[in-house]
């Protein structure tokens, strides 16, 4: 209820109010005057007469209309409550309504604020998967080089060990020729040398061994003509053989030397008989093979 609606009900109450009281007035007044005006005086003697005012109805009267005022009051009070609590109602209802949008509104903007955060997670995510794999790629790469960067240099060291070997091996062979060729040198000398001692007793004796030995051994496939090998021999009066062991040079490989040794071994006893007086307990034999 406004302002002027109510300043009106209150106005109309009091008015009413008024009213009243004045009808109420008007009632006694005219309860009390005599309406003869046309009578004729009468003289007489003085004469006192008394009105009788029934003043219950009266109090009735101004009872009705207190009454009337109150329930005008009480309906006038009930109606300001109903308005109020209408506009109360409204009131609550254009607040609830208000609350719902502004809870909306905070939804909306809670909702988008999701969503904003979401997509920017997922674009975070994106950006570090992307990163991730580019750093894997980039790491694969590196590996990939270093891996052929390492084999680089194992091949250009394998190259240098092969370089260095065949160098090795050139050398190895170059001394070896240069051996080869001071031993058949040697050799040229010493069968000069034999030539000319042939028929001295030692020189037989350095032959029938050469011959014994020969004839005992079994020449293994990778035997090659130009074998020399000096063995050392250990033997007793007899000729048994004690120990024979590889004491000097041999360009014989492990077969061929084990193949002489039990040549030596295999026969048991060297050839004494006849060569006593040059007999020696140790002696160093040259073992030769020029090829049958």
């Amino acid at each position: 209820m406004t302002f002027l609606q109510e300043f009106n009900a209150r106005l109309r109450a009091l008015l009413l109010a008024v009213g009243v009281h004045v009808l109420m007035a008007a009632l006694v007044v005219l309860g009390t005057m005599n309406w003869e005006p046309f009578r004729k005086p009468q003289n007489v003697g003085l004469t006192i007469e008394a009105v009788i005012v029934d003043t219950s109805e009266i109090r009735k009267q101004r009872e009705e209309a207190r009454k009337a005022v109150e329930m005008e009051d009480r309906r006038r009070q009930r109606n300001e409550e109903l308005e109020r609590q209408r506009e109360r109602e409204q009131q609550q209802k254009k607040d609830a309504e208000e609350k719902r949008r502004r809870e909306l509104e905070e939804q909306k903007k809670r909702d988008a604020q999701d969503r904003l955060q979401k997509l920017r997670m997922e674009r975070e995510r994106k950006m570090e998967d992307q990163r991730l794999k580019q750093q894997r790629e980039l790491e694969q790469v590196r590996a990939q080089r270093e891996a052929a960067e390492r084999q680089r240099k194992i091949e250009q060291e394998r190259l240098k060990q092969l370089e260095s070997r065949n160098e090795k091996e050139l050398q190895e062979q170059q001394r070896l020729q240069r051996e080869a060729a001071a031993q058949r040198q040697a050799e040229a000398e010493a069968r000069e040398f034999r030539a000319g001692q042939m028929a001295t007793k030692s020189d037989n004796y350095q032959a029938a061994i050469q011959q014994f030995v020969t004839q005992n051994w079994l020449r293994p496939p990778t035997a090659q003509p130009g074998l020399r090998c000096t063995l050392k021999i250990v033997q007793i009066p007899g000729g048994e053989v004690i120990s024979a062991a590889i004491a000097g040079t041999c360009n014989g490989d492990q077969a061929t030397r084990r193949s002489i040794l039990a040549a030596v071994e295999r026969g048991g006893s060297l050839p004494y008989r006849g060569f006593e007086d040059v007999f020696e307990r140790e002696i160093d034999f040259i073992f030769i093979y020029d090829g049958d």
